[in-house]
């Protein structure tokens, strides 16, 4: 008996532990499509640190995870009811299905002027051009042309697989003023690549690439 209750004991304080952490520190999510390829691949499982934006700034080049709350990805289909899974979730030792989510890198800041695209085909933050080495090489990028000034309290957002990422270019098109996420709905920076074991590495957030751009206007 004994040993049992020391087994309990160990199992209960793992518990809540997991919890205290997805609460506070980092949150496991799976990424479920190739827009983030190469940097992310398609079941990808990551931890994303939840101190960012809610204790420490996002920086541009930050990859982001965020609450779909202006209908970006199509209806959910009906969740399965399975109470195991539910509650390894609800813990923090399984992926957060329980909402729809999107990542994408944060190329954009408040105030930020975004532009695509210069004579050469490079975006442009308040004027400086972009080399982004984390764009997938697999395909050129195609030209969307868009021209924002990103509002206080919202940022722009692209998928480093440019052609197969509806992305804020693509909802800006759509309708002009609906290509920016709020700052409110961003869970966390994406961290650390988690699963499968041989893809476990750092996610990068690239700051050569926007060192020298400018403060806003």
């Amino acid at each position: 008996m004994a040993w049992l209750r020391e087994i309990a004991i160990i199992l209960g304080v793992a518990i809540v532990l997991s919890f205290l952490i997805k609460t506070f520190l980092f949150k496991a999510f799976y990424i479920p499509s190739e827009s983030m390829v190469p940097t992310l691949e398609e079941n990808d499982r990551i931890f994303v640190n939840l101190f960012i934006p809610r204790n420490f700034p996002l920086h541009r080049g930050d990859v982001v995870v965020f609450k779909d709350t202006k209908g970006w990805l199509p209806p959910a289909p009906p969740a399965s009811t399975n109470p195991v899974t539910d509650v390894l979730e609800f813990i923090g030792l399984l992926p957060d299905t329980s909402q729809q989510h999107l990542i994408k890198r944060v190329i954009g800041l408040p105030g930020d002027h975004v532009v695509c695209c210069d004579a050469g085909g490079h975006l442009t933050v308040n004027g400086q051009a972009l080399t982004e080495p984390y764009v997938n090489p697999a395909e050129v990028p195609r030209v969307v042309p868009f021209d924002v000034t990103v509002p206080e309290g919202d940022i722009w957002v692209m998928g480093d697989n440019r052609n197969h990422s509806a992305d804020s270019r693509y909802h800006e098109a759509l309708q002009p003023g609906s290509g920016f996420v709020s700052l409110g709905d961003v869970e966390g920076q994406a961290a650390v690549i988690a699963w499968p074991l041989n893809r476990i590495r750092t996610l990068d957030s690239y700051p050569d690439t926007f060192k020298n751009v400018p403060a806003p206007k």
